[in-house]
């Protein structure tokens, strides 16, 4: 007989976090109609500045099915907060999925880019991904890597030895399910590689809470300059050079002034 449930998320807390934060929004998405297009990320919306889009892409599902298999592997992949042992475990666990949600949303956006521009390939241009996949592929390498012994268990029906599960799993799904976005998968892959193999490196709690700030600031301001939401609070004006876009917090009177970042069908991720 197996352990409780109960005792496995205890385990297991950092994955149980997402899982839930996951299974919410899907929740939301339903009850308010929202699809693809309201929350999806695409070549086309991040030319556009819809740059939020790579965070809120990155924790939503739309169909209930795409929804559940992001979530069993995920949950398969806890595993890694319970390797303290060999200097992963939970705080690792999730300053690294932050990074993995950063890095393979923009390299997938890198890609398209290239694409579209050096070799005129614009179907790519309005395809829209969503889904939690590209981490999931991220935490399959990095085990493929720190710990090959471990077995990938999804849905309690398949068994797949993790020192190959990334590159089986990415074919496997590229097959099985059409729509599946093979470059937003090959991109977390990518990711994880440079996070096992320390390309990546260095994150602590210091760094992993300075790019969660950053993060809410480029996804706040983001949001008011694409018109998605109005901050009445924030106003985004040009001072001197149109191409330094400044920030302005009604009330206050203060102004902060940015250099401007160059930004370069449906897919599941």
């Amino acid at each position: 007989m197996g352990r409780p449930l109960f005792y496995e998320i205890l385990e297991k807390p950092a994955t149980s976090c997402i899982i839930a934060f996951c299974t919410a929004i899907w929740f939301y998405l339903q009850k308010k109609n929202l699809g693809y297009s309201q929350v999806g990320s695409s070549y086309e919306t991040a030319v556009e500045g819809h740059h939020w889009r790579i965070i809120t892409s990155a924790f939503s599902h739309i169909s209930i099915i795409h929804l559940v298999f992001n979530m069993s592997a995920l949950w398969s992949l806890g595993i890694v907060e319970q390797l303290d042992h060999m200097g992963l475990g939970s705080l690792y666990y999730l300053q690294y999925s932050l990074v993995l949600v950063v890095l393979s949303g923009v390299l997938v956006i890198a890609m398209y880019h290239v694409l579209i521009n050096r070799f005129k390939v614009e179907y790519f241009r309005r395809v829209t991904a969503v889904g939690y996949s590209c981490v999931v592929f991220g935490w399959m390498t990095i085990l493929s890597v720190k710990q090959p012994s471990t077995k990938l268990n999804l849905f309690g029906l398949l068994s797949l030895p993790i020192s190959f599960a990334p590159f089986e799993s990415l074919i496997f799904t590229s097959i099985i399910v059409p729509q599946a976005s093979f470059l937003g998968h090959l991109s977390g892959i990518i990711v994880g590689y440079g996070i096992a193999w320390g390309l990546i490196h260095g994150m602590n709690n210091f760094w992993a809470i300075s790019m969660l700030a950053w993060i809410g600031v480029v996804f706040v301001i983001s949001l008011k300059k694409s018109g998605t939401f109005d901050f009445e609070f924030l106003e985004i004006e040009s001072v001197t050079d149109s191409s330094l876009p400044s920030v302005r917090f009604l009330g206050n009177g203060r102004v902060l002034q940015m250099g401007s970042v160059p930004v370069a069908g449906t897919e599941l991720v």
